[in-house]
């Protein structure tokens, strides 16, 4: 793959932001698959399983979860959760404000 500046041309760079809700939106489907979710959001399967493996502190490639107490990972969970929803609330009201200026 050619290189230019040390990064592989046609790689795409997604803000943090992005790759934190395509998470978060992964987490709130219960019965989705990384496939579908990243077929959702047009990005590469492996792209999505690595920024899941990131937000658990997990290196891209690595295939076992960090040791952990149960109350731990349970509290980090409903603090996660918390703030999916909060940024699903923003997202519909900002949805619902584009949505009433294109009328």
């Amino acid at each position: 793959m050619v290189q230019e500046n040390g990064v592989p041309v046609g790689m795409k760079h997604y803000p943090a932001e992005f790759k934190a809700d395509a998470v978060a939106l992964y987490r709130s489907r219960p019965g989705a698959t990384i496939k579908s979710v990243a077929a959702d959001l047009g990005v590469n399967t492996e792209t999505l399983r690595n920024w899941i493996r990131a937000a658990d502190g997990r290196r891209p490639g690595a295939h076992s979860a960090p040791p952990a107490t149960s109350q731990a990972v349970d509290d980090g969970v409903q603090a996660e959760l918390a703030a999916a929803r909060k940024r699903i609330r923003e997202l519909e009201e900002e949805r619902d404000i584009l949505r009433k200026a294109a009328r």
